[in-house]
């Protein structure tokens, strides 16, 4: 690869990392007014207009609070646990293709992702699967009970539902025949009656959306599965001894990967960067296809990150609408319910394949 192409990618990554944490810094004043609207009193309103400078007030106030460190904590591991769940969370967006290619005659074909590989979703599991530990550590480190039933939670409770998430996951893999997230994407943009651009998954493999949409609620701790961090019952959970921007870390992690998983499932069931009538919209900005398909490049961007925002807004809507499960619950949820319902969801995908090809050949 060329020198150029490889700064080009290098900017890419970054310009990836920087919008992740913006879009991960201003989730918490959405959240913060969606749950005002809801419960029907003004949301953050003080600083800047629509109280906008409110994240960066927070963060300043995070950077410039005393650093705290318990006396029977172990220091290194405190330290590395919010670090490590922080670096999990960039990671896993690394594989997201947030858009399709840009054509130049001077660099060629750049892509809008991090890296390509065509493994991404198996990428995606094993980098989440670490990010567990970073929990684990800092509950641990903290030498405090309730951080340490929190930690033990968040393991258990992530244990549970990876494996109904990574089923539903080989259903959409007998479907596509690939983990890459890229070509998934791509497979999406043929035409469905008639209609380029929204021959999506979601029509094909409804269960299997709802079971991973359930699972990315438990894998992010968000409610109604929050139990690692239950206020009522463990103080904070695994982070009730941090402080300071390490607690600044945890929090930004959790929406790091609440927007990683929304990116995720936009790209597996609802075409990711591609749209209805796609080609149509090329074919009216020029009649260059250069142009026109980096014009829907762009515009496809768009789009995705209006998908990502969309299932953002869901998941603090189901936070401030649904009361939190008791741990019984939850885990019979994950055993009893999803893993079930994840391999009928891979038999039924199975046969009706099975049955296609037959008609067809």
């Amino acid at each position: 690869m060329e020198i150029p192409a490889l700064a080009i990618q290098a900017l890419i990554i970054l310009a990836i990392f920087g919008i992740t944490l913006l879009i991960a810094t201003y989730c918490t004043w959405a959240e913060r007014r969606i749950a005002g609207y809801l419960q029907d009193r003004p949301g953050p309103n003080r600083v800047g207009p629509w109280g906008l400078g409110q994240p960066l007030a927070d963060a300043v106030k995070l950077f410039f609070k005393e650093e705290f460190i318990p006396a029977t904590a172990n220091k290194w591991l405190f330290i590395a646990g919010p670090s490590l769940a922080m670096l999990t969370a960039l990671m896993s967006s690394a594989v997201v293709p947030f858009g399709n290619t840009i054509l130049s005659d001077t660099f060629g074909t750049t892509r809008i992702q991090g890296i390509e590989v065509n493994i991404g979703m198996l990428y995606i599991f094993g980098v989440v699967s670490l990010g567990v530990y970073g929990i684990m550590i800092g509950g641990w480190a903290s030498n405090n009970k309730f951080s340490l039933l929190g930690a033990i939670r968040a393991a258990s409770q992530n244990i549970s539902y990876e494996i109904a998430m990574g089923l539903s996951i080989i259903a959409m893999l007998m479907m596509t025949g690939t983990l890459s997230l890229r070509e998934i994407a791509l497979q999406q943009s043929e035409p469905l009656f008639g209609i380029s651009g929204f021959n999506w998954n979601i029509f094909y493999q409804p269960l299997g959306f709802i079971i991973f949409l359930t699972c990315s609620f438990a894998e992010t701790n968000r409610t109604p599965f929050d139990l690692p961090e239950s206020e009522a019952e463990l103080v904070g959970g695994y982070h009730t001894e941090y402080g300071s921007m390490k607690l600044g870390l945890y929090l930004f992690a959790e929406y790091v990967n609440i927007i990683v998983a929304s990116a995720v499932m936009s790209t597996l069931y609802f075409g990711g960067f591609n749209f209805p009538f796609q080609d149509q919209v090329g074919r009216l900005i020029s009649s260059d296809p250069v142009v026109a398909h980096n014009a829907v490049t762009i515009i496809g961007t768009g789009v995705l990150f209006l998908k990502i925002f969309g299932f953002i807004f869901f998941f603090m809507w189901v936070r401030w609408t649904l009361p939190r499960f008791r741990y019984d619950q939850l885990l019979n949820l994950g055993w009893k319910g999803l893993i079930p319902l994840s391999i009928i969801n891979i038999v039924l995908t199975g046969a009706i394949i099975l049955t296609y090809e037959y008609f067809r050949g």
